[in-house]
């Protein structure tokens, strides 16, 4: 009786669950999209390491690193008259890089990346001296030194070879950088804040003005295209971080997006997206293999006859052509069609390729076909 009750239940209730099943997933607006203004900032500057075991650059092939050991020691207050053109192996030149976060303040520290740019051949054990990073203005905007962490390994042997793991000439010195300067920002004084949204999208972009609107009243948001939403803010600076706080946070249901195929040509990897549908087409994919072995045999003469012994090559060419099954698509099938349709006959990721580019020219497949 109890499974009875239980089955008639479930039935009423079905058609609300599968309705509940079938609803987009919705995002955070801060998933969704970013505050305009609010943005990271490139930093980049360039540096000397030391300390390198016998690895740096070849100061005779990189002459600015001469000079700028040079220079650095002349700033110390040493003078390098009659020095001559010195040998260095334990100095390296590098570039270092980072990014400054929105509202970074003077003291507080930062992760820098350490890449040679001379001829070193690991940066292993090295220690970067003083340098400042420079923004797009030509300001110092942090000033970075420490040791570094390099998971690369270069080792090499007196008779050539040699083993190299990773990258051996790029590494990281976390909270390597102390902040200088802050970069300016408005927070408050304006009417408005901008939304930028991640992926540019118009079901997007209205659902997501729909929800503001929804949560903090009627008119408060305003879809101005594709990617960005205006939403009217207060504009004293400590209530506006409150608003925003709030308003990163309400849920949005994003747009599904266009049918694309995403085909990698140099790893052969193919990615296709849940929209991806193709009109009726019947398929037929096979491989030619072609060999050519070649035989040397051996000519002896007769005995005593004028001819000399001679080799003559024997080539044997062979071609096999691999009998695989054609499939037929019907009109309208989605991915899981797809995918199983191609397993059957067992092609391999190529073989993937050039069938989706096939059925592209012959207008079957409706979705962007997109290699990388």
């Amino acid at each position: 009786m109890r499974h009875l009750v239980f089955i008639i239940l479930l039935g009423l209730m079905w058609p609300a669950l599968s309705q509940a099943l079938t609803v987009e997933p919705s995002q955070r607006i801060k998933d969704l999209a970013s505050f305009a203004g609010v943005r990271d900032n490139q930093i980049i500057g360039y540096g000397i390491v030391v300390g390198l075991p016998g690895t740096g650059d070849q100061t005779t092939q990189v002459p600015f690193t001469l000079q700028s050991i040079q220079n650095m020691l002349a700033r110390q207050g040493l003078s390098t008259a009659g020095a001559g053109n010195v040998q260095l192996k334990n100095v390296a030149a590098v570039m270092v890089t980072a990014n400054l976060p929105p509202f970074a303040k003077p003291g507080q520290q930062i992760d820098v990346t350490v890449s040679s740019i001379g001829s070193a051949k690991s940066l292993r054990g090295g220690e970067l001296l003083m340098t400042p990073l420079k923004g797009v203005d030509g300001q110092i905007y942090a000033i970075a030194q420490g040791s570094l962490l390099v998971g690369g390994l270069d080792a090499s042997g007196k008779d050539g070879s040699r083993v190299t793991v990773n990258i051996p000439t790029a590494g990281r010195i976390p909270n390597g950088a102390m902040v200088e300067r802050a970069v300016a920002s408005t927070m408050g004084g304006v009417n408005s804040v901008f939304l930028n949204l991640n992926s540019p999208d118009f079901t997007t972009a209205k659902n997501m003005e729909q929800a503001i609107n929804q949560a903090l009243g009627g008119g408060v948001a305003e879809a101005v295209d594709g990617g960005t939403i205006r939403v009217r803010a207060p504009q004293d600076a400590n209530a506006r971080v409150s608003f925003m706080s709030v308003l990163e946070n309400i849920d949005v249901s994003p747009g599904e997006g266009a049918a694309k195929v995403v085909v990698n040509a140099r790893t052969g990897t193919v990615v296709i997206g849940q929209n991806v549908h193709i009109e009726a087409a019947a398929v037929s994919h096979g491989d030619i293999t072609v060999t050519v072995k070649e035989n040397l045999d051996v000519s002896q003469p007769a005995p005593f006859s004028r001819g000399q012994t001679a080799v003559v090559p024997n080539s044997q060419v062979g071609v096999k052509e691999d009998k695989k099954r054609a499939f037929l698509f019907n009109p309208g099938v989605t991915l899981n069609d797809i995918v199983k349709a191609v397993n059957a006959v067992g092609a391999s990721p190529s073989d993937l390729v050039a069938i989706l580019e096939a059925l592209k020219s012959a207008g079957a497949l409706k979705a962007q076909l997109i290699v990388i």
